[in-house]
Parts: structure tokens; sequence; C-alpha cells
């Protein structure tokens, strides 16, 4: 870590990298998808990294996805127009090379076209989403397998599910709460408080023309109706986990969303898992939560944004319960100096960052580190998200090394509880989105390293 002196800096240095009732209207608004020369990627690393565990899968992603290149898979996954090529001729060889994509051995790592004449990868007939070379390797791999067995049929039930949702037959349910707002703190309480509404919301998807499409096109048998619905539950989450984070770091750092003008959220790192496939009404919940809020404004801000969205620069008042979403694609530094610095945008009432990632390479902590040092010296309410208790350690240690005064740290109420499988290393434990939080504002930690590590250590 740089010396003190050089880490208050937070300027980027030449070299970095860096339903019943109407719903208030939110408001989307669409961005140009413009080359930005802005440093690494994580979506980028994280690609290209899959080589690291299995050689030559990242090539055959873009195989089996008739792409050419990373560049025309990434205009794709941005919202872009597809190149020429790109595309399948029906559902079946779309669902089908799709999942061609997950074909190498667990054990061996071998791909299709390092196999000899007398080899073919199959599927483990009980979670039908890790493939094996042979007995042998399958043999060899069940101690570690058996662990995440079970899990991982969830996670091949709801990569297909999940079609349901790019599609828009599956629509999230959504009117406001009929509990008082304090009383819904974790998903329990969420899904008690939609009770008989939401079941039948549900019910009616799973009995859809679409559904019976679906596992028509994918080659499986269609699984029991109550596994399909414990599916849609977790998609349902996995979509409404960031705005009731969102909510969740509003209430927590007592953020009056009462204000006249309305409030701001910026999320920073933001992506295209933020934004390709966000529709209007996926934050209606946060408003939900919050009845009686003056206008509620989110601008996301990464190189990764997705097309659809565009840059906002007004600071016009919001209509009071109304939800506003924008995006900037670049560097959250470059945003604040270009854009908040100089009055065009609203000064943030809350910041949120979803798996920032800085703690995995330095890389990335390079490009994170501008950002975090000008949130801590503005004294900026600020919250992160990470995918796991380990992830959770090593932030907070980095954040603590930064003399970052850490508010309040734990597992989230609404984290995503839709399974999520480490690509190239299936076996690893399946990770949730958002699992745990770390809220920090301004300078000088509480916590000492000692002390932090005894308290994580103590269970969180």
């Amino acid at each position: 870590m740089a010396p003190r002196s050089q880490r208050r800096r937070h300027k980027k240095p030449p070299s970095l990298v860096a339903p019943g009732i109407k719903a208030p209207p939110t408001i989307v608004t669409p961005v140009p998808l413009t080359p930005l020369n802005t440093g690494p990627s994580i979506d980028t690393l994280g690609f290209f990294s899959l080589d690291n565990n299995v050689p030559g899968l990242s090539q055959l992603i873009l195989q089996k996805l008739n792409m050419k290149s990373y560049e025309e898979y990434k205009l794709v996954v941005d919202g872009g127009t597809p190149v020429s090529g790109f595309g399948f001729r029906c559902p079946q060889e779309m669902f089908q090379r799709m999942e061609d994509t997950f074909r190498f051995c667990a054990h061996c790592r071998a791909l299709p076209n390092g196999l000899s004449d007398s080899k073919v990868l199959r599927h483990c007939k009980r979670c039908r989403n890790v493939y094996y070379c042979g007995p042998e390797c399958q043999r060899s791999d069940w101690p570690a397998h058996r662990r995440v067995c079970q899990e991982l049929h969830l996670v091949a039930v709801d990569r297909l599910m999940e079609w349901l949702l790019v599609t828009g037959d599956f629509v999230l349910p959504s009117g406001p709460w009929h509990w008082p707002p304090e009383a819904v703190q974790d998903w329990d309480s969420w899904f008690s408080m939609k009770g008989l509404h939401l079941d039948a919301t549900l019910d009616a998807v799973l009995v859809s023309p679409a559904m019976t499409t679906l596992w028509a096109s994918v080659g499986r048998p269609r699984p029991d109706p109550d596994v399909l619905q414990g599916s849609l539950k977790r998609l349902l989450t996995d979509v409404l986990s960031r705005p009731l984070t969102l909510g969740l770091g509003l209430r927590a750092l007592g953020i009056d969303v009462r204000r006249i003008g309305g409030s701001t959220v910026h999320v920073v790192g933001a992506s295209h898992v933020e934004t390709f496939l966000t529709r209007p009404g996926d934050y209606d919940e946060l408003g939900y939560m919050f009845p009686g809020h003056l206008g509620l404004r989110v601008v996301m801000v990464g190189v990764d944004v997705a097309a659809g969205f565009s840059q906002s620069t007004s600071t016009s008042p919001l209509e009071p319960g109304t939800i506003h979403l924008s995006a900037h694609r670049g560097l959250y530094h470059d945003f604040w100096e270009e854009q908040v610095e100089t009055g065009q945008t609203d000064h943030p009432d809350l910041v949120v960052a979803f798996h920032p990632g800085f703690h995995s390479s330095p890389d990335l902590m390079e490009a994170w580190l501008p950002t975090l040092l000008l949130l801590r010296d503005y004294k900026i309410p600020a919250l992160i998200t990470v995918y796991s208790h380990q992830e959770l350690v090593s932030s907070l240690q980095i954040l603590v090394e930064l003399d970052t005064h850490i508010t309040a740290y734990g597992a989230n109420p609404f984290m995503s509880l839709k399974p999520e499988q480490v690509y190239s290393n299936p076996n690893k434990q399946p990770v949730y989105c958002s699992a745990y939080y770390i809220m920090f504002l301004g300078s000088s930690c509480q916590l000492g390293n000692s002390q932090l590590e005894e308290k994580v250590d103590d269970g969180i």
C-alpha cells in the first residue's frame, strides 16, 4: 500500500488503470456505446481468467456462441447490435450451444477438442451441471463434487429459467407494501408480506405458454412445479437484491429520503450485470421501501454499463414518488471531477458498489484506489457488497489499511438467494450475490487490524 501522503490523493495519476395500484413512474434514459480507454474492466479480467483454470475455455465459449473475438462478445453483452454471423437458427440450437460452453471435464479440465475418440463428455445425472470425460474422472472427483451436487442442480435449473427474464415472460410482481416498511427486514418477511398475490403470479408463469416452450426447447425433462416455483423465487431475489440493498444502505446510514428535490444514489463500478436487463419496474421496490419519498435518482457509473441507459446531467428536482435511473460510462473519480464537482449532476447521498473485487488483483485495486480515497476524503456514505465471507475479510482489511471509518458490516438480509456457479471451477462452493455488506463513512477506522480479524473470526 502506498504511503499515507500518496494515498490521500484521489485524483487519477497518469499511469492508473484504472401492480393493484399503479406504481409511481420509474424513468430510464438510453447510452451510446462509445469505446473508452479506461483501464481494466472486471468483465474483461473475469472472462480471460477462465483460462487460468481451464486452458482454452474462453475460446470454446466464443466458438459455441458463433463469435470471432472477445470484442464481439462484449458488444453483445453490453446491449449493442449483434455482429454479422451472431445468432441461432432456433431456440433448441441456442440452448444447446449455451450448454456446450459448460462442457469440460470437471476433474482433468479436458475440453471436447482434447478428448480421444474413445471418450465423450457426459454430465452428472444428479445435478445435470458438471461434466466428466469418463467414469474414472467422475469417481476421482466425487469427494469434491458430492458437497455441491445438490446446489449445482439448482444452478442448472436457474440458468434455464433465467431465459424467461430475458424474454420478458417473467415480469417481477410489484405493488405498494401492505406492511409498515420497518416490519420488512429480510426475505422471509418480504415473502410473507407478498403472500397469496405472489403465489398466484408465480403459478400463472408456471402454466404459461412461455414455460412450455422453454422446456420443450432445452432437451431436458421438465422439473416438478415446486422446483420451478423455487427457481422463480430465487430469480426474483436476484433481481430485487440490488434495489433492496440500496434501501438497506439508505436505512442504516440514516439518509433522509424526504428531502425536497429528491435523493441521489450512485452505483459505482456498474456493469452489464446492473444495467443490461434492468427494466423500469425493477427499482419500484426501492420506492415502496420508503413511502412518501420525494424522488430517488439512481445513477450507474462504470466502464461496462450497457446500452439502454444514458448519461444524465440534470440537477432538476424529481417529482415526489418517482425513481429515475440513468448511467454514465467511465471511471467514478473522472465522473466526479467532470460532473459532480462542476454541478452538472447532484452530489450523492449514498454511493454503492456491488462486488467491486478490488481485493482480487493489483490491477483492480489500482483502478479502485482513487474512488475509495475520494469516498473517504469527502466523507460520502458508502456501501459495498461481496460474494463470500472470505471476500468480506479481505475487503475489510484493505479498507482498514486505507483508514476508512467502517460503520457496519455483516450478512446482507437481502442477498440474492440464487446460487452462482464458479464457471471454470464448477466444484467450488457456489456463491451468492451481495451475500455480505460493508458500510463506511469518512476516515479514522475504529477497528485495528487485530481487532477486526478477531471480530470477523467470531462470526458474522
